[in-house]
């Protein structure tokens, strides 16, 4: 059996091509760039809340991978819905979650890939083994203070419910609010320097890495007092290994263990 499958968020793109199912893909979102020799030649059917459901119906999909992780899908889903396609779209919020997504995608992808299963298996014991806290590293709530900013201006950073918050802690980190329910939440530049995190890392979401600007955060007045613009510990980790829910979470818990790691100057990576 064959089968048609049409991806519309990065970490599912990048899920179904670690599972081996790359050749399923018949399309994907714009903002899905890897594997790029398998993505890169794929029709793209538009970005985040722009997703063109035409498009989408037009590539004949036998399922429509989608997502809930970024607000404002769920106007995406609805008209997934309204068009009658066959979708999952999953939300995931904490690592097991992600495990659980990983599973549930390679279990709709069995009929076509016999074994596909078993991959998966083998997928999540080796990105649990990696992102699993190992006892050399310091628990949460003795480990540095690493605020993640998914954006700049308003400065917006995860909490307790959101998959990156578990990536610091495996790196012996813990997240500046991630003791706070909730996914993610704006900061005033007043409650950063009153939370005086140990680090700031920037992952901005929906910009080149190569484009991200720690003078953004070294500059800032109301911060300059503070220890990590004083001492310049403003570090980049990517998007893709931090705002990706997907097989790439182990690269970003390599590099938040560099940046713990520099924090309490056991070496790591110097600031940008």
């Amino acid at each position: 059996m064959s089968m048609r499958i049409a991806s519309l968020a990065c970490s599912n793109t990048e899920i179904v091509c670690a599972l081996g199912c790359g050749d399923l893909l018949v399309g994907v979102d714009e903002h899905s760039d890897y594997p790029a020799e398998v993505v890169g030649p794929l029709p793209k059917v538009g970005p985040d809340l722009e997703i063109d459901v035409d498009a989408v119906a037009a590539l004949e999909p036998d399922l429509v991978l989608a997502t809930l992780t970024v607000p404002g899908h769920e106007r995406v889903v609805e008209r997934l819905e309204a068009a009658g396609l066959p979708f999952i779209a999953p939300e995931p919020v904490s690592l097991e979650d992600v495990y659980r997504d990983i599973r549930e995608i390679a279990a709709l992808l069995e009929p076509a890939r016999a074994g596909v299963g078993d991959r998966a298996e083998v997928l999540v014991e080796e990105m649990r083994s990696e992102l699993e806290p190992r006892e050399s590293d310091a628990s949460m709530e003795a480990g540095p203070s690493i605020l993640i900013q998914w954006w700049p201006k308003p400065v917006i950073t995860p909490g307790a419910q959101s998959w990156a918050t578990d990536v610091v802690r495996a790196a012996g980190g813990r997240a500046t609010l991630g003791h706070e329910d909730h996914e993610s939440r704006p900061m005033t530049d007043d409650e950063v320097a009153e939370h005086a995190p140990d680090a700031v890392v920037l992952s901005w979401c929906g910009v080149d890495p190569a484009k991200y600007r720690p003078d953004v955060v070294l500059r800032n007045e109301r911060w300059a007092e503070l220890p990590f613009v004083r001492e310049e510990r403003v570090f980049c980790v990517g998007e893709p290994y931090l705002g990706r829910p997907g097989p790439r979470l182990v690269e970003g818990v390599r590099q938040l263990r560099e940046v713990v790691a520099a924090v309490q100057g056991r070496g790591g990576p110097s600031p940008p």
